[in-house]
């Protein structure tokens, strides 16, 4: 049981970093295609919600064989890993980008009527005023997201990356003790995932206790 425990340990680093690299990926994209939803032109806001509606709609599976196979094949040699968070990403990124514009949305007209009243500048409104509003609104969305990215992540080993579902289906392969393999697997993403809540929750507090004072 110690070696089948220690084989799947082996890929929970590699789980993790998919899922850093991708969420990582995904929050910069998403804040992007976020402004240009948010833009005052027509054509950056049509843009941004067919790149939108494209990554969200095309499954998981496919991207990461399209990047892998397709891309990483015939164009632009990709390792797995690589393919893997690349694909994430673009995902993460439509779902970051739909998560910030509705914290936007969320905030009251009067917070930029009182951030422009005290003359402070773009970039002061939204580091000093609005930013730490509009990610204490998105913050439990994007926690949420991150743990069910963190699951997803297991596609990842349909193309190589032998990240904790890699390990335990080769594992069980190996040992025929599945039932066994597999619930240790499940435990350890459950263990994974208390973190990301957890730090959620200290940010929550903090941020609110930014926005009081």
């Amino acid at each position: 049981m110690t070696e089948i425990l220690l084989s799947i340990l082996a890929g929970v680093p590699w789980t993790i970093a998919l899922t850093a690299a991708s969420l990582l990926i995904g929050t910069v994209a998403g804040a992007i295609l976020c402004a240009m939803r948010l833009s005052g032109s027509a054509l950056p806001r049509l843009a941004s919600a067919g790149i939108i509606l494209t990554f969200r709609s095309i499954p998981p599976i496919v991207w990461l064989f399209f990047i892998f196979f397709g891309i990483g094949t015939n164009l632009l040699p990709l390792s797995p890993f690589a393919s893997g968070a690349i694909g994430l990403g673009l995902i993460t990124a439509a779902n970051m980008a739909e998560i910030f514009r509705g914290a936007f949305a969320a905030i009251h007209p009067g917070q930029w009527e009182a951030a422009r009243t005290l003359n402070l500048g773009r970039v002061s409104q939204m580091l000093d005023v609005i930013g730490p509003q509009v990610v204490r609104v998105a913050l439990p969305s994007i926690a949420t997201y991150a743990i069910g990215l963190l699951k997803d992540s297991a596609v990842a080993s349909t193309i190589g990356v032998t990240e904790t579902a890699f390990q335990a289906y080769h594992v069980s392969q190996r040992t025929f003790h599945g039932l066994d393999v597999y619930a240790i697997a499940g435990l350890l993403y459950i263990l994974l995932s208390l973190p990301i809540a957890a730090l959620s929750r200290r940010l929550d507090l903090h941020l609110r206790a930014k926005v009081a004072r």
